[in-house]
């Protein structure tokens, strides 16, 4: 009886040991979020650090060797912030980066999973077969990373580039996912597994992740908007949904990340209930997700047992990082005519993550051979990926010359449920003391009759309306704006004179010019030498006949000029800047 009695006072202990160290681990992680960006540290290999620090060989010392309970783990919160990425893409982003994302998702990844095996079979002695598995394994790129790179203010790329990558991580899953369990089964069974049958896995889970994501996102919008809860409850309704949306799609044998992928792509883009507490509290789930992803990938990993194979898992990353990923990029992109100076960035910043070690896990749980090498293999590629290519992201961005300049001196940005209407946000300004709006008064400012000027606070104080004045540098504006106006806005608050507007001028250029000019005009005007083709072109005709499907922020070079893309408006040229040479 006493032993018994001992058994409840047992297994409290152990909870309220293991919610310490939750606790812990959780908290460390969320405060370096706060102190990492300055120093320039990825965050997520802060998480993974963390949680090497609580494993069994660093101080923590906790020994966790569940990899089924890593698997299932990793794979929910990949789902969950797969479902966060598509609610934040905007559908416009598909304009200029869905075909060259579905070519890199697809041709990209066999072409890194094809030469990474190669070099790790050889490596490593071990077959083909375990050295292809090795290859898939680390063949896609990382949602969690791409989409922690992209929403950084470290580095701000054109809308070609980061499209491309996003949609890519987005939906490179798949195949990765079909090359690594299609592997498994052949190394299980190689008299009965063979390539038909891994090209038939690839297509039930390319159709099957297309129908039920695009059907599921269907559903979960006619719900949100039909049925009535408690406001705190539409959050939840569409975390599970997309979950369910996974579950479901896995179940049957299709993609479950491409779907619930599609699903957050299409709720994202369409007018719901509640959208703002949705994305808000998404925004927090994916956070929690990819902490705790790293967290538990980071305890799972055994850097003692890893000193055997750092040399020739160094020499695999290193191909993978200069050599498969830039091959695969260039003969993805070739038919879409990318500027060298992007493909050499996307080769670059093809960062591995949490994929590679969610995939590690699937040997292991099938109990082959040389299980536990591939996750040391996998672990120690996503290691270097995240010091080499996470630590250099922003600084190859600006040595490429691909580093665009701020657009917006936007603080703050919130969707808001209007009575009666959606689509409407509040956002905050706040007006630098280099600003081209000091001097004037608030209603003086040309915004649209559908937004509106709520608040100005200066010298931390809510100012009344009758004494706004003039506008005067650091002053916060408040504005109630519909999410079509966003893109006009920030161009009016970021204009700005002094040492930015000569930054802005240095990227742009320093005259606006017609995006209908003839390029006749233009050459006789200042004795450039450009083909007699070109002559009879507009301007904005002959950009877009040498840039594919051009983006913000191009540069088409004439003689020792450059004509740089302004503005966009319905993937149309509509301001061109005329870059004089720079000394």
């Amino acid at each position: 009886m006493a032993s018994r009695s001992k058994f409840p006072i047992l297994m409290e202990e152990v909870a309220s040991h293991a919610i310490l160290v939750a606790g812990t681990l959780f908290l460390i992680s969320i405060l370096a979020t706060a102190i990492t960006p300055r120093l320039g540290v990825p965050l997520l290999l802060v998480f993974l650090i963390v949680g090497l620090l609580a494993g069994e060989d660093g101080p923590g010392g906790i020994h966790f060797t569940d990899y089924r309970t890593a698997n299932v783990a990793g794979t929910a919160a990949l789902a969950v912030i797969l479902f966060d990425g598509g609610l934040r893409t905007p559908m416009s982003n598909f304009r200029v980066g869905l075909r060259p994302a579905l070519m890199l998702a697809t041709v990209g990844v066999l072409i890194t999973t094809s030469i990474v095996g190669m070099i790790a079979a050889w490596l490593f002695d071990l077959s083909i077969a375990e050295g292809l598995l090795v290859g898939a394994i680390v063949g896609s790129t990382d949602a969690a990373a791409v989409f922690s790179l992209l929403s950084t203010r470290a580095v701000r790329l054109n809308n070609r580039i980061s499209s491309a990558l996003e949609i890519e991580s987005g939906t490179n899953d798949p195949m990765a996912v079909m090359l690594t369990i299609g592997l498994v089964h052949y190394l299980l069974a190689p008299e009965t597994y063979g390539a038909l049958q891994i090209i038939q896995l690839l297509g039930m889970q390319v159709v099957l992740g297309v129908a039920l994501g695009y059907a599921g996102g269907y559903l979960l919008i006619r719900t949100l908007n039909e049925v009535t809860l408690g406001d705190s409850l539409y959050p939840l309704l569409a975390m599970f949904s997309g979950l369910l949306i996974y579950g479901v799609t896995a179940t049957l044998g299709g993609s479950g990340f491409l779907a619930v992928y599609l699903a957050g792509l299409m709720l994202g883009n369409q007018p719901i209930r509640a959208f703002a507490s949705i994305k808000r509290f998404h925004d927090g789930m994916a956070w929690l997700a990819q902490i705790g992803m790293f967290l538990v990938l980071g305890l799972l990993a055994t850097p003692s047992r890893m000193v055997d194979v750092a040399v020739p898992a160094l020499i695999t990353a290193a191909v993978l990082t200069f050599v498969a990923r830039p091959i695969a990029v260039a003969v993805s992109l070739l038919p879409f005519r990318f500027p060298w100076r992007e493909q050499v960035y996307m080769g670059w910043v093809g960062l591995r993550g949490s994929v590679p070690m969610v995939l590690a896990t699937f040997p292991l749980l099938a109990g082959l051979k040389h299980a536990t090498l591939f996750f040391d293999v996998a672990f120690f590629i996503v290691l270097v990926s995240l010091i080499v290519q996470g630590w250099t992201v922003a600084p190859a961005a600006r040595l490429l010359g691909l580093q665009m300049p701020p657009v917006s001196t936007r603080v703050r940005r919130a969707d808001i449920d209007l009575p009666g209407t959606r689509g409407y946000e509040m956002v905050s300004y706040r007006l630098a003391r280099t600003s081209a709006l000091i001097g004037k008064r608030p209603k003086q400012l040309p915004i649209e009759d559908s937004s509106r000027i709520v608040s100005l606070t200066r010298s931390g104080k809510l100012i009344p309306y009758r004494e706004w004045g003039v506008l005067k540098g650091g002053d916060y504006l408040s504005l109630i704006v519909s999410k079509a106006e966003l893109p006009e806005l920030d161009k009016l608050f970021q204009q700005t004179r002094g040492h930015h507007g000569v930054e802005q001028q240095r990227f742009f250029g320093e005259f606006v010019v017609s995006p209908d000019a003839q390029v006749s005009d233009l050459a006789d005007a200042y004795g450039l030498d450009v083909p007699n083709s070109a002559g009879t072109f507009t301007l904005a005709a002959f950009v877009a006949s040498v840039v594919h499907k051009p983006v913000v922020g191009d540069r088409l070079r004439l003689g020792e000029m450059e004509l740089v893309v302004r503005k966009m408006e319905g993937g149309k040229i509509v301001e061109l800047g005329l870059r004089l040479p720079h000394g």
